[in-house]
């Protein structure tokens, strides 16, 4: 399941990337469109805090990308559970639950 969400969070960071006018203007105001976004504010964990670069870079992509997982379903099902309390994908980064 952690190999699913690195995954998708580092293929969302490829596509940001690959449009580098689009993502430039949403790095610009990231709070622009927010017809997608899921309402998570919390800040994602510091990629720095771990020692795996697969979830550092993660973990990166997350603090990088934010309104992009804050726009995705988490596929782990997390937001139905009401112990995680999750919102969207981005939601997995401000806990170490997309570490594990």
């Amino acid at each position: 399941m952690r190999h699913t969400i690195v995954l998708a969070v580092i293929f969302c960071f490829f596509i940001a990337m690959a449009v580098p006018a689009i993502a430039a203007d949403t790095q610009k105001d990231p709070q622009k469109d927010t017809s997608l976004r899921k309402g998570e504010a919390r800040q994602t964990l510091d990629p720095s805090g771990t020692s795996d670069p697969k979830i550092k870079a993660a973990y990166q992509a997350a603090k990088d990308i934010p309104w992009v997982l804050d726009s995705i379903y988490c596929h782990c099902k997390c937001k139905e559970n009401p112990a995680f309390r999750h919102k969207s994908l981005l939601s997995c980064y401000v806990d170490s639950h997309a570490a594990n």
